[in-house]
């Protein structure tokens, strides 16, 4: 075993992860795989945030379902994730993120994950929690798009509390826009690197 999995057994990652309360805001590719991986893990608290509605576009690369469509994304992500574990508690708000409303929504939560959609969003979104909450951790998401190799997403360390996934390059431009292979691997990290920094490993 490695000295660093030495250093917490696994009753205390159990209740780690059972104690700790993750926000997301944005349900799509990111958001809703993240969601799940963090439920299949272990994570029992969590704050979903998105105002849109399951399409069938939606399918080729977000984690709903075809009898999910025209339900609003906090909705179906929320009986998904009850599915997984029925003991879950799900704080879902069928909300646009803005300036106004981020304190509401994840002045609870003990990480937030940013997995909106627009770049001007996300930067909105990203600059106003760092000066709302400025002991929480921030995990985010920057270039994903296209079909290139997912060794190229990393994680950086920005600030002591702001961490990016992503290839940082990779822009959403046909013909290939976003491809769910590549999106579940940088969601993938997103949720294992939200896992470490509950468990205190980073």
């Amino acid at each position: 075993m490695t000295e660093l999995g030495k250093s917490i057994d696994s009753a205390a990652i159990e209740e780690l992860l059972n104690r700790a309360t993750v926000g997301i805001a944005g349900l799509g590719g990111i958001g809703s795989h993240l969601a799940v991986l963090l439920v299949r893990a272990g994570v029992n608290n969590l704050t979903l945030v998105d105002y849109d509605t399951v399409e069938h576009g939606n399918l080729k690369r977000q984690y709903y379902f075809i009898d999910q469509v025209g339900q609003k994304k906090v909705d179906a992500l929320n009986n998904t994730l009850k599915r997984i574990n029925p003991h879950i508690n799900c704080y879902s708000y069928d909300v646009k993120v803005t300036e106004d409303n981020i304190t509401q929504l994840f002045s609870h939560s003990d990480i937030i994950v940013e997995a909106l959609d627009k770049a001007c969003v996300k930067k909105m979104f990203i600059e106003h929690c760092i000066k709302l909450f400025p002991g929480k951790k921030i995990v985010g998401v920057s270039g994903i798009a296209g079909i290139n190799d997912c060794e190229l997403i990393s994680t950086e360390k920005i600030s002591e509390n702001l961490f990016i996934v992503g290839d940082f390059v990779s822009e959403i431009t046909p013909p290939i826009n976003l491809i769910s292979t590549r999106v579940c691997a940088a969601a993938s990290m997103q949720a294992h690197l939200v896992v470490q920094l509950i468990l205190k490993l980073k």
